[in-house]
């Protein structure tokens, strides 16, 4: 069973910095995935923050381009989000997103989100 684990958050006045963690386990090796990172509100959508193209390259959404950073570690399981330049509108539940690439008899293909971590900043 996959398992998706966010950490990292807390409250912060504007300005401040935070780094949020993301771990992942439950699935084979061999098993290509992709980690990423959301956001949501009371009452709003759901919104992409950051991940990685195809290529291996971050990309961010608009709002947090500049000022957020993501980065992984060399096993690929564990992902990082370096939030520097807090905003209040910043503040939000942080959810991980890690897909699973089907691979025929080894991988079943899945979406799988952690429970997620509250950023808060503060004016």
């Amino acid at each position: 069973q996959v398992q998706v684990a966010e950490s990292g958050g807390d409250s912060v006045q504007t300005g401040g910095s935070l780094r949020l963690s993301c771990a992942a386990s439950g699935y084979a090796s061999v098993c290509r995935h992709d980690m990423s990172w959301y956001r949501q509100v009371p009452g709003k959508e759901r919104e992409f923050v950051a991940g990685f193209t195809a290529d291996g390259s971050p990309t961010y959404g608009a709002s947090v381009e500049g000022r957020f950073s993501i980065s992984k570690e060399s096993d690929d399981r564990t992902v990082y989000l370096q939030m520097n330049s807090l905003r209040p509108e910043d503040t939000a539940m942080y959810y991980c997103k890690t897909v699973i690439k089907p691979r025929f008899g080894v991988c079943v293909g899945s979406d799988n989100w952690g429970q997620g971590t509250q950023v808060t900043v503060s004016s």
